[in-house]
């Protein structure tokens, strides 16, 4: 008797590499040169690596520079300790990242169930913050990675406005984003090749004005040390041409779905806007470190929480700032989909997940 094939629905932590992806990282592996040397060898390499910022532009339909970084974090950090500011504004539920980046910034609430239950930032509390001295960068992320809550939705939202109204800067973290949807009319935005099908190590950096931040030296226009990953960076490109979420196996309805199995026979987790991709789920009698065990066991890779921190099964920061109590948050486990995930899994999901929550109200 065969093995059954796993399924893989955690492509919020990491989703798979696309095939034009790896080919294009075999292909680079075989420009070893570095991009900055003088030689011929190094030039080749440069006009591989400018070639592909121009089509990862492209494809982000962005226009102002791309700083090149090893990963979302990295870039984070530049954009959270190089911008010319004062002072840093972080919303609630940002990423544990932002909050390493960026320790003492002011918190910026959000609107979550005991509010109005949009997920998008206070307005009012945020006002108040910019109405301080000094000017401040604001970090909004575009999509919780726990929930998939939409915090900047659709195109230019009140939050942004009044960054720009106070002569702030607008950073949004669109890890969760880009490559699915069109990414907002930020300042500064941060990338990540390895949410989207590209290889892990590389992301970047997307910067409206590079004179928003101060230079640090080295490569990357003076503003990130370390040697370029051109291989990396071929595979980021080639990942973000090769299709968006409109080309994925599965629809939007198909995904949406779920919502309506989650709530008939547990929680969902639904918080304002809700993109199609992310879900957060919780189930009667069974807590998430046991479900994420019996999901395992039966051939299904979810998890519970971001990916740098699920590891722990720490209480969920985000769920709390969205006003998700103590209880729910931990029976709460994230299912999330990619360009791979076909209807036939979802639907495995499905029967795998009514088993287990019908086997723990039985024993309950």
């Amino acid at each position: 008797m065969g093995v059954k094939k796993r399924i893989y629905l955690d492509h919020a932590a990491t989703t798979p590499m696309r095939p034009e992806a790896m080919a294009a990282v075999a292909e680079g592996m075989t420009r070893w040169a570095n991009p900055s040397s003088p030689h011929a060898e190094g030039r080749a390499a440069r006009a591989a690596l400018e070639e592909a910022r121009a089509r990862i532009k492209a494809a982000l339909g962005w226009t102002g520079e791309l700083i090149f970084t090893s990963g979302a974090s990295e870039a984070l950090w530049i954009a959270l300790n190089r911008a010319k500011v004062q002072r840093r504004i972080v919303s609630a539920v940002e990423h544990d990242a932002v909050f390493r980046a960026a320790p003492g910034a002011d918190v910026l609430p959000v609107m979550g169930r005991d509010a109005d239950g949009t997920g998008e930032p206070d307005c009012d509390f945020l006002a108040g913050y910019l109405a301080e001295p000094g000017k401040a960068l604001v970090a909004i992320q575009a999509i919780n990675s726990e929930t998939g809550t939409g915090l900047i939705p659709y195109g230019q939202p009140p939050s942004i406005d009044l960054v720009r109204e106070a002569g702030g800067v607008f950073l949004s973290d669109c890890s969760q984003l880009a490559g699915k949807g069109s990414l907002p009319n930020a300042d500064m935005i941060v990338v990540s090749a390895h949410k989207l099908g590209g290889p892990p190590g590389v992301g970047a950096l997307l910067v409206r004005d590079l004179a928003m931040l101060e230079p640090v030296g080295g490569h990357e226009f003076g503003y990130r040390m370390g040697t370029e990953n051109l291989p990396g960076i071929l595979g980021f490109a080639a990942a973000l041409e090769a299709g968006d979420i409109g080309g994925w196996p599965t629809s939007a309805e198909q995904r949406f779905a779920l919502k309506d199995l989650f709530w008939g026979s547990g929680e969902f987790i639904d918080i304002g806007h809700q993109c199609s991709h992310i879900f957060g789920a919780a189930m009667p009698h069974l807590s998430a470190a046991a479900q994420l065990i019996r999901f395992d066991a039966m051939g299904f890779a979810v998890s519970a929480g971001s990916a740098c921190s699920s590891g722990t099964l720490k209480r969920s920061r985000a769920l709390a700032a969205f006003g998700v109590d103590e209880d729910t948050a931990s029976r709460t486990i994230r299912v999330s989909f990619g360009w791979n995930t076909t209807p036939a899994e979802i639907d495995a999901f499905r029967e795998a997940w009514l088993e287990v929550a019908h086997d723990a109200a039985r024993r309950a």
